[in-house]
């Protein structure tokens, strides 16, 4: 019995009459959705907005904030650097310097004092004494500097109460500590630096920010402090709450929460380095639609959606049918392998941005096919390259070390002389980019590396540099005999009894080019040797340029060709001999063609 065919909807109707009904059912479908989500949809955008502006203006307000306290932390490190650190207290007096700073910065600045580990008070700018009967080492805020001596520590606002003097008896400031080395003849000891910040001088900042819509900001500590309210003094006598304990809490971005019956919009962003957070407050009732006329937008949208909707339908769909039939041609032809065939682009936009999509897949297919193998050989280029580019650290360090050692034990010509080579290292190890360069800079590059090795080693091996005639114009990769130098140095010789010798060749024969590394340390069994050039990813070296000797190998293949490279001549306690074979070749030439 034969199976009875299955037949689905539309499916002896034309393409236009299909696109129509489908159409029309689907746009239907789409006015009662956008019936149901409009009014939602409208006032979330209304209040992502007003979210977005908020945001806005908080990170406005924080940088303006984050600039001033800068500014103080700025003149905090001026004090301690340029005058407190490298002065002795026995000798001479630091009040010119501190009352120069003073003057600079006095629009924001109340006092600035020193005061010793046992509260003595030792500046004080503009002059000042301790009011009687107070020990500051008592004050809470005096332990918790000298206890964490690396960090500026930042007061709640308070009437200062430090220094008894009339005039600033009643001035409300920020306090700004921090732990500084006192120096008093021979001795050493610590101290605090104290820079009373004028309070109105922050006030200013907030004084003229609003959030509109009845919002506000204010500004709290990372406990939940309230540094600045524009509502400071309703607070103060019990008039009106604040949230601001909770508020502390949140992470910095947008937050809806109810208060007092209320729900509202918190804005928070944290301050750099004080962990002070600045709170935006907008009342939600200030974001919310108008019911009506909103309802009243919507049933407008989705009637005049319909409207236009049943005028464009049939067009649609009679202009689509005809280039869609056209476009099916083209890609049949392509399907069958035909990728030149030119793809039909005729109709509506969309159909022809379409056809001209697949026209260009097609020939990007055909330009990929022939770009593939140059990709990947770029690709190999760069990521030896990147191995190129990179420098050891400890490298760097223990070379600055042995020159902070020599400047110490006053061998300032020999300093000069390391200076002198890592300085001429990296010069050639950046060459502007550039991978190929003369023999002439590959030689002094690694002459430059074996003295500074020299020098680490204090002169545990001796070495030779020696090039043939005309070599020194010819082309070289660049960092190309260091990692081979390495290998002598920390593989052949560290660990071997007497001198070491390292000696370099390069000579040409001919049209080839060849640099050698030999040496007279350790030396390899030859299954070492075959080891050293067995796998096929890129292995760093684990001390020095970044690039092991297998990778050299790869780069000169790369670079210069396939029967070029590398060559190790070694044998146990014997030595070993690393020669490099390249192309004998004028630089001006290579580097017209390869960097």
């Amino acid at each position: 019995m034969p199976l009875k065919k299955r037949r689905y909807p539309f499916q002896n109707t034309s393409i236009r009459y299909t696109i129509f009904i489908y159409f029309t059912v689907s746009a239907l479908a789409a006015s009662i959705f956008i019936g149901l989500s409009m009014y939602s949809r409208m006032s979330g955008q209304m209040s992502a907005a007003i979210q977005e502006e908020n945001q806005i203006l908080i990170n406005q307000l924080s940088r303006t904030t984050d600039t001033y306290l800068r500014t103080i932390m700025k003149l905090s490190d001026s004090l301690y650097y340029g005058a407190v650190k490298n002065a002795d207290l026995s000798d001479s007096s630091i009040n010119r310097e501190i009352t120069l700073l003073y003057d600079n910065n006095k629009d924001n600045v109340e006092n600035i004092a020193l005061l010793s580990n046992d509260g003595r008070l030792l500046e004080a700018v503009p002059a000042a004494r301790l009011k009687t009967n107070l020990d500051v080492t008592s004050e809470p805020w005096f332990r918790n500097t000298l206890e964490k001596t690396e960090n500026l520590h930042f007061s709640i606002p308070q009437v200062q109460y430090i220094f008894d003097a009339n005039e600033n008896q009643y001035r409300w400031v920020i306090s700004v500590t921090r732990a500084v080395e006192i120096t008093q003849g021979p001795y050493t000891d610590q101290g605090v630096l104290l820079i009373d910040i004028r309070y109105n001088s922050l006030e200013q900042l907030f004084d003229s920010v609003s959030l509109g819509n009845g919002g506000y900001v204010y500004l709290i500590s990372s406990g939940g402090d309230i540094i600045y309210h524009p509502r400071a003094q309703l607070l103060d006598s019990g008039i009106a709450r604040e949230n601001n304990v909770k508020a502390s809490e949140y992470r910095d971005g947008n937050h809806e929460e109810l208060f007092e019956g209320k729900k509202r919009l918190v804005t928070v962003k944290s301050v750099g380095y004080t962990g002070w957070k600045i709170v935006g407050v907008t009342p939600m009732d200030g974001v919310s639609l108008n019911n009506l006329k909103t309802k009243l937008f919507v049933v407008f949208i989705i009637a005049f959606i319909l409207f236009i909707l049943s005028i464009i339908n049939s067009y649609i769909s009679s202009r689509i049918t005809d280039p869609i039939k056209e476009l099916e041609k083209s890609v049949n032809e392509i399907e069958e392998g035909h990728l030149e065939t030119n793809v039909y682009a005729g109709g509506s936009y969309e159909i022809q941005h379409l056809g001209n999509s697949i026209q260009n897949m097609a020939r990007q297919i055909r330009r990929l096919m022939d770009d593939i193998v140059a990709e990947h050989e770029s690709k190999r280029k760069s990521e030896f390259d990147t191995l190129q580019s990179q420098i050891n650290p400890h490298f760097l360090y223990n070379t600055l070390d042995i020159i902070v050692w020599m400047i110490e034990n006053e061998r300032q010509s020999e300093a000069v002389k390391a200076v002198t080579a890592l300085a001429r290292f990296f010069r050639i190890s950046l060459s502007k980019g550039k991978s190929i360069i003369p023999v002439r800079d590959e030689l002094e590059h690694v002459r430059n590396y074996l003295m500074i090795q020299s020098m680490r080693y204090k002169n545990k091996f001796t070495y030779s540099i020696e090039a043939g005639e005309g070599v020194e114009e010819l082309a070289s990769l660049k960092l190309m005999l260091q990692p081979l130098v390495e290998n002598a140095i920390y593989h052949g010789m560290e660990f071997m009894d007497g001198d070491g010798e390292i000696l370099i060749k390069a000579w040409r024969e001919g049209d080839d080019l060849y640099m050698s590394v030999g040496d007279n340390g350790l030396g390899m069994t030859q299954e070492q040797v075959e080891n050293l050039f067995a796998a096929a990813e890129h292995v760093p070296s684990r001390r020095g340029s970044g690039i092991g000797v297998r990778n050299v190998n790869e780069r000169i293949k790369l670079y210069f060709g396939k029967e070029y490279g590398l060559v190790i001549d070694s044998e146990p306690d014997e030595g070993t001999t690393v020669t490099a074979h390249l192309p004998a070749v004028p630089y001006e030439q290579v580097a017209q063609k390869v960097t």
